[in-house]
Formats: C-alpha cells, sequence, structure tokens
C-alpha cells in the first residue's frame, strides 16, 4: 500500500472526530435526530478548518445503513466510498473547474434521478464561490425547490462573492478557526500513533505557525518527520519554518519596555540574518503584547506558549506600562504590518516600527499628566493656606500709567477676626531659602528656575510613576471678603435758573430768535 499523508490518515471520520467545530457538529446532529433537514447547506471557514470533513461525515450520516442516524459505522462500504469520493449518490464538484452555466445545466437534468444506494443525492460543491453570476442564476430555481431526495451542500472560503439569492436559500455554517491548544495536543496524538518523539514546545510552535488551520499542522508534522526522523525538538521547527522562538519574542517584548533600542534593532538583525520572516516577527509580536494587556485584566490568562521563567520577566518589565500604552503599541505595530505589506525591504519598516513603540512607550501621555494632577492634589496640607505677597518695588516714575477701571472704594476700617477665621502669613522675604519639596508640584516649580518646562513635567511624572493613588482633598473653607462696590459719583447742585446756560438751549434760542420770559 502507498504512503498517506498525515492529512489524509487522519482525516475525522465520525461527529466526534471534529475537533474546534463543536457548534457545527451539535447543530448537524440535533437536526439528524429531529428529522429536520434542511435542503441546502452552506460551510464556510478558512483553509484545513474541516469543510470538506464535515460535508463527508453529514453525507455519510445521511445515506449510511438505516440514516439517516447520528451513530453510523464508518468502516460500512457505503461510507467507505463517501470518505473516497467514489459514491455514486454523493456527487462531488469542484467550483473552480466547473464554474459555467453548462455544467450548471448539466446538474440541473441529473438533480431529476433517483439515488441508487442511499435514500439521497447529495450533491457537494467545493469552493462555490467560484462559480459565475449566471451560474448561480441558473442554479436558482433548483436550489430553491429541489426534488425530495436532493440535498445541497456547498463549502466555501470567501462567503463575499456569493450571491445574496443563494446565501439566503441555504443554511450557514461559519467554522472557526482551530485552537492553537487543540491543534498541539492533536499534533502530540498523531506523533504517539507513529511512533515520533514530538516535544511538547515543538507542537506549540508548529500549531502557533499553522494558525488555526489543522490540515496546515498535520503536513508541517509530516515534513518534521521526513526531516527530523522519529526526534522532534522545537529548535528544528523553527529552523525548517523559520518561525521565532518564544524567548526570543520575549526578549524583544522586554528591550521595547527596557527602552533598549540598540537592543532591540540587534534582536531584528540576529533573526533577519537567520533566514526568518520578518512579517511572522511581527505578527508573534503582536500576539506577545496582546498577551500582556490580557494579563494587566485578568492575571490568570494563558501566557500564548513563552516559557514560565521568560513571561515571569515580561510581565515584571511591563508592570510601568500601562495598558493605554499597550494599545498604542499595538496601534503602532498594526500600521507597521499594512506597510510592511507592500514594501521591498520589510526589515526596515520593522526597525521603524520598534523604534517608534519605544518612543510611545517612553512620552508623556494626557493620562499621565492627570494621574500627575490627581497624585498632587492631595500633598498640600489640610491647614490655612498661605499667601505670600511680593515686597514693594519702586514706582518708574517714566513708564504709563493706567487708571484704574473702576474707582477705589475708602479702604474700611479694620476689624477683628473672628476665632475660627484663617489668619494669612505675609512673607516679609520672599528670597529666602526654600525648604526641599517634596510632593510633584513643587519639584516641577524647583526644577523649572534650572531647565526648560519639559524636563518639569518630566520631574513630575517621574516623581509620582510609583505613588499610589492619593485620595480626593478635603475642600477647605476660606472666607472670601467681597469687595464693596463704590458709591455713585454726587452731582453738583444746579441753580433753578442756570438751564438756559446749557449750549444747546442757547443754540435753539438762536435758531428760532426766542428770549426766555420769566413768570
Amino acid at each position: 500500500m502507498s504512503y498517506q499523508v498525515f492529512a489524509r490518515k487522519y482525516r475525522p471520520a465520525t461527529f466526534d472526530d471534529v475537533l474546534g467545530q463543536d457548534h457545527v457538529v451539535r447543530t448537524l446532529r440535533n437536526a439528524i435526530q429531529q428529522n429536520r433537514l434542511a435542503h441546502a447547506y452552506l460551510f464556510v471557514g478558512p483553509r484545513g478548518t474541516g469543510k470538506t470533513s464535515t460535508a463527508r461525515i453529514f453525507a455519510k450520516a445521511l445515506n449510511g445503513p438505516g440514516g439517516p442516524k447520528v451513530d453510523f459505522d464508518p468502516n460500512d462500504p457505503v461510507c467507505q466510498q463517501i470518505a473516497e469520493g467514489t459514491s455514486l449518490d454523493v456527487v462531488e464538484i469542484d467550483g473552480a473547474s466547473n464554474n459555467g452555466v453548462d455544467e450548471v445545466r448539466a446538474l440541473r437534468e441529473s438533480v431529476n434521478y433517483a439515488p441508487m444506494q442511499g435514500k439521497f443525492k447529495i450533491y457537494y460543491i467545493d469552493e462555490v464561490h467560484m462559480l459565475t453570476n449566471q451560474a448561480f442564476n441558473a442554479l436558482l430555481k433548483t436550489l430553491e425547490e429541489p426534488p425530495p431526495h436532493v440535498k445541497f451542500i456547498f463549502a466555501t472560503t470567501e462567503v463575499h462573492k456569493i450571491l445574496p439569492t443563494i446565501l439566503s436559500r441555504c443554511q450557514r455554517f461559519d467554522l472557526r478557526p482551530i485552537p492553537t491548544e487543540i491543534i498541539a495536543q492533536h499534533l502530540l496524538h498523531i506523533a504517539t500513533e507513529e511512533g515520533v518523539v514530538l516535544d511538547q514546545s515543538a507542537a506549540w510552535a508548529i500549531a502557533k505557525g499553522a494558525d488555526g488551520g489543522m490540515r496546515d499542522a498535520q503536513s508541517m508534522l509530516d515534513q518534521l518527520v521526513a526531516f527530523c526522523g522519529n526526534q522532534i525538538t522545537e529548535p528544528d521547527v523553527l529552523s525548517i519554518f523559520g518561525f521565532t522562538s518564544r524567548e526570543t519574542i520575549a526578549a524583544l517584548c522586554d528591550a521595547i519596555f527596557q527602552k533598549n533600542t540598540a537592543a532591540a534593532l540587534q534582536i531584528i538583525q540576529r533573526e533577519a540574518s537567520t533566514g526568518r520572516d520578518v512579517s511572522q516577527l511581527l505578527h508573534e509580536l503582536i500576539g506577545a503584547m496582546r498577551a500582556i494587556i490580557v494579563a494587566k485584566v485578568a492575571p490568570n490568562s494563558p501566557n500564548e506558549g513563552i516559557p514560565q521563567a521568560s513571561w515571569e520577566q515580561l510581565l515584571e518589565s511591563s508592570k510601568h506600562c500601562k495598558a493605554d500604552r499597550l494599545l498604542a503599541v499595538i496601534d503602532v505595530f498594526g500600521d507597521t504590518e499594512g506597510r510592511m505589506k507592500w514594501a521591498s525591504n520589510r526589515k526596515l519598516h520593522l526597525e521603524l516600527g520598534v523604534i517608534k513603540a519605544i518612543q510611545v512607550v517612553g512620552e508623556a501621555r494626557i493620562s499621565d499628566i492627570i494621574h500627575v494632577l490627581a497624585s498632587s492634589a492631595g500633598q498640600f496640607p489640610d491647614g490655612p493656606i498661605a499667601t505670600q505677597t511680593p515686597a514693594p518695588q519702586a514706582m518708574d516714575r517714566t513708564e504709563p500709567m493706567l487708571a484704574p477701571a473702576t474707582p477705589t472704594p475708602d479702604p474700611e476700617p479694620a476689624t477683628t477676626p473672628e476665632p475660627d477665621a484663617p489668619i494669612a502669613t505675609v512673607v516679609e522675604n520672599p528670597t529666602a531659602a526654600e525648604p526641599v519639596p517634596r510632593d510633584p508640584v513643587a519639584i516641577a516649580a524647583s526644577a523649572s528656575r534650572s531647565m526648560d518646562p519639559f524636563a518639569a513635567l518630566d520631574a513630575m511624572i517621574d516623581s509620582a510613576v510609583d505613588r499610589p493613588e492619593q485620595p480626593a482633598p478635603v475642600a477647605v473653607n476660606v472666607p472670601v471678603i467681597a469687595p464693596v462696590a463704590p458709591p455713585p459719583p454726587k452731582e453738583s447742585p444746579r441753580e433753578p435758573d442756570d438751564f438756559h446756560k446749557d449750549p444747546l438751549i442757547q443754540k435753539a434760542l438762536e435758531i428760532f430768535s426766542a428770549k426766555i420770559v420769566k413768570a
């Protein structure tokens, strides 16, 4: 018997063998048990997630002996014919090579013939999105009202290319990418069955590189057995497929958190010089950053395959980096990933992205300023607030003087303050030696005398990085004396007979040649 690759040898044969698609398996099982079978099904999902295998298992359940039933015998001759694709009642069609109107017309004529062995005539069309619009339109009527003995099963990786009129006539099942843990466990099972010693770290590296596709992982394991023999380790996986080790990803993340640009660029240069795919390196880096964000929210979250020692060191180095900064770093890497898709020099764009990420980690953000202000608000004393009165200076007579906008009120007589009222202290000499500041605001004020404002802000942030959150300050009631409104100006009394001296009155008398007659 000729050699059979792992992807075919370990293809699922029953519903119990389907991994990572419990929602699809449960729905199909219930439909069979409750006799609620639709006439058209559509399986959607990435490559290697089990679309064709699930369709064949469903066909076995429908056309197996005594079917439809869930617990069929996969070793029955009818089921084996369906699995091998030689059954006359289960017709498998490649949508890429049979995508014209003529092929659909032939299919419409063949649906009228009854099945030969099983209960149903099943048509399975793979990559159905490759059919032309004319072929889809020719299939509409038959798909909507097929004969009772006909079932259609479609599979596609690009569901957006299928006409909405086709989608509305099918029951859609979305197959998800298989989790990395499930793929790794299945690879260990295959290695045990084949007598191959597969390390746990190597299985995880293969599953991570498969990116949710079981068939890709099985093909990679098959290639590793041919290369390594019966002993497969993680370095073998990294060497053959150009993957990056978890320790390298952890070291690169640590260099970013420590703002060590030189170390980060050295890691990228070393990985690129050994033939590693820099796009895959960036993908792994984004995944590690995501795992760190999740760990900040849920401490018991998985470590994405990173060794425990490296994971603990990575969490310790990222302790000072908050979640909003990590999100900004991921945004930078997302933009870098978009540019790398069309760039000829991907390594250069990755290096620029890492440099920008380090700058994002070290820059001051508005959230940090708010945290500094909130922390410094609790540093003021709870007692009376002291005011500083600058010493009077001699006025320069050569400078112009501006008149006050409102008249200055007369000074009020001095009153004795109440016992509970705070007494303001007056500093006679403001240039005297000041005590060493301890709160962030005082530190910034002291630093601003000898450095630029940005250095003062950095001093405030550095002093409040490890400071616990301070409670809100207690409001201090300070009496405020409202200014007394000045009295209105007094008008000089006017003599009763002086009104005719007004210029307007005089001008009116002149125009009208009039005179004033006293009563």
